[in-house]
């Protein structure tokens, strides 16, 4: 079972339980039908595949006709997709289709307007590991549909030495080291990151992570003071912003010529647009 698949399998679990009574007691087990998926607000479509996955997961032999793909423009009034099948899994799988692509298509579309500022720019917009329990694969995949760039997906992917593994291994110096050493000796290829706080901080990586550190995060700098880092950094190593940064600053920071703007907010202050599900009836 894929990723995707076992997270469509908990959450119909979590939907549906012992039964969709709802549909068991109204209608017949056989009875084919057809719904469309109509848009109600402007915005980035994301999630498409995604719901002709969970109606496949479902029943297998559901038709699914797509009529406009994950990051495309979307307008009011606009059909996405059709979808003809036993009506039972239509009406069992409509919310936990409406969930992803709402949540997604929110993420996507606000993933998109930070990219569309950043034209023209060199800086490239990352996520965080800020996201939903349990959703984070949908939740990433919709910034990459809005344009943005997945940072880490979890824990496992990556070496990022943050302000408390600094603070609990004694010092920035340490904590290269021992990240550094730990690959070497499980043979990981994993890209080391460090957070640096200040300007002493950066120049601290720059003497002791030559050659083990790949980049340096820019934790709640100003535009002007990550203008002096990069100066000290001097192209040496790759470059992030993160702390704050939103649609009002986030081209200040780009202003600057640093690599990476990293921003939680794609996710966790994205708003779901609005989608439903509709019972298509031949009269």
């Amino acid at each position: 079972m894929t990723t995707l698949e076992h997270l469509i399998s908990e959450a119909l679990i979590e939907d549906i339980g012992d039964g969709d009574h709802s549909a068991l007691s109204c209608i017949p087990k056989e009875k084919i039908g057809r719904a469309l998926l109509k848009i109600k607000q402007e915005g980035i479509l994301a999630g498409v595949e995604v719901a002709e996955e969970i109606f496949h997961f479902v029943e297998k032999d559901a038709k699914f006709i797509s009529i406009k793909k994950d990051g495309d423009a979307m307008k009011m009034g606009e059909v996405a997709f059709e979808v003809e099948a036993t009506m039972r899994t239509i009406l069992s799988c409509e919310r936990l289709v409406l969930n992803c692509m709402q949540r997604m298509s929110g993420i996507a579309t606000l993933t998109h307007q930070y990219v569309e500022i950043l034209k023209g720019f060199h800086t490239k917009i990352l996520d965080t590991r800020k996201t939903t329990p349990n959703f984070r694969l949908l939740e990433k995949e919709a910034v990459r549909i809005g344009g943005g760039i997945n940072h880490r997906f979890a824990l496992y992917d990556m070496i990022m030495l943050k302000d408390n593994h600094i603070d609990f291994c004694g010092g920035i110096e340490k904590a290269i080291d021992k990240a550094f050493n730990y690959t070497k000796e499980k043979n990981l290829s994993l890209k080391i990151e460090v957070e640096t706080r200040n300007l002493e901080d950066v120049k601290k990586v720059c003497s002791s992570g030559k050659g083990k550190v790949s980049r340096i995060m820019l934790d709640n700098f100003s535009p002007a003071e990550i203008r002096e880092a990069l100066v000290v950094i001097n192209h040496e190593f790759e470059t992030e912003a993160s702390g704050g940064i939103n649609l009002e600053t986030v081209e200040s920071y780009a202003a600057t010529g640093v690599d990476y703007v990293s921003i939680g907010g794609l996710i966790h202050q994205a708003k779901s647009l609005d989608l439903s599900l509709k019972a298509e009836i031949n009269e």
